[in-house]
């Protein structure tokens, strides 16, 4: 008898569907405008409920040495994400794929809290954020 649940890809036994923010969200737009050469800073005045914009800026920050900074940017983009996120139908689990463009901002601003936590010798939440990246989309892992 065939091993079904180790021989294929994971399946979700919960049933609980993946949470895709809108086609529409703000961060798909946040997206292109920085892409357009736009300043975060100047984005982020104007839409402070993007998590791509503060995950943007904790990116640069970081890259600039500033931890403290990046470290509270990260978490400003990591709530209005999760807010973002309940207005979808999340509930607190299940995949988030960063395959799905207006996801990325979200998870943009989770990795680098991860990594800002990380840099501040924060293990507790380091832990905490692997173990959700590790349910939302594995393969921001690797």
């Amino acid at each position: 008898m065939p091993d079904t649940i180790s021989s294929g890809p994971r399946q979700n036994l919960l049933g609980t569907p993946e949470t895709r923010l809108a086609e529409d969200f703000i961060d798909v737009e946040i997206a292109d405008r920085l892409d357009d050469g736009a300043e975060p800073s100047d984005l982020a005045r104007e839409h402070p409920e993007s998590p791509l914009v503060w995950g943007t800026l904790a990116q640069d920050a970081l890259a600039e040495g500033e931890e403290i900074t990046a470290y509270a940017c990260a978490r400003t983009g990591y709530h209005r994400g999760l807010d973002a996120l309940r207005r979808a139908g999340w509930r607190g689990h299940g995949r988030i794929p960063a395959a799905h463009r207006p996801n990325r901002g979200f998870l943009l601003a989770l990795v680098m809290l991860g990594e800002t936590s990380r840099r501040l010798g924060d293990q507790a939440e380091v832990d905490r954020v692997q173990e959700f990246l590790a349910e939302a989309d594995p393969t921001l892992l690797t």
